[in-house]
């Protein structure tokens, strides 16, 4: 591309500027973000869960906008719908600085490795592909269970990412990184039931 890109954290901080003072709501974010697509709004949507936050829950405020944006991607759409409902959920403005401010660190360290490459992987036929992976791994965000939330969101995150920056890298990590651990949830709830996500959480806590 011959147009300079700007950095995610720019275009961030630009926003935290332009929203209201008071409340933000999804139909905030469309107004401000319109002309840059659904990147930057399931990059924003899937923030909460990839860095978790407390006092901020996985909810209809969150999951539902990945689901309906997702769905959309999947079927090659160019402007984005929300239902109405949904539009107009909104959370203080406190609680969007604070998602932002927890997201600027990661994302400044991010920016050294995203950069344009492979970037036919992130337009055309692979948008719909992106689309299909990012509604499933939103899926599972919306399941209210342990260890169905953060990793799926970090993948939506970083295909946001690669989408926003046309790196094709950043979309294939993405997409592996959500699908490998759906996948490996989904095999844990069907052969072992809730209580091997207990063990799955037990495991990781003694690696780190």
């Amino acid at each position: 591309m011959s147009k300079t890109i700007r950095p995610i954290s720019q275009v961030l901080f630009d926003l935290r500027e332009s929203v209201p003072k008071d409340k933000v709501c999804t139909f905030d974010l469309l107004q401000a973000l319109h002309e840059r697509g659904f990147g930057f709004l399931l990059f924003i949507f899937a923030l909460p869960a990839a860095i978790p936050l407390p006092g901020l829950g996985v909810n209809l405020i969150i999951a539902a906008p990945l689901v309906f944006l997702t769905a959309q991607q999947a079927l090659g759409r160019h402007t984005i719908w929300i239902p109405e409902k949904i539009k107009y959920k909104s959370i203080n403005r406190a609680t969007f600085e604070g998602m932002l401010d927890a997201a600027m660190p990661y994302l400044v360290k991010i920016e050294y490795l995203i950069r344009p490459r492979l970037g036919f992987m992130t337009q055309g036929v692979f948008g719909n592909i992106i689309g299909i992976a990012g509604l499933v791994m939103a899926l599972s965000v919306c399941i209210p269970l342990p260890l169905t939330n953060t990793v799926p969101s970090m993948g939506i995150a970083l295909m946001a990412i690669g989408v926003i920056m046309r790196d094709g890298l950043a979309v294939l990590a993405g997409m592996i990184l959500g699908l490998v651990w759906v996948a490996m949830i989904t095999y844990v709830l069907i052969f072992i039931g809730t209580e091997g996500l207990d063990l799955v959480k037990e495991t990781i806590k003694s690696l780190l």
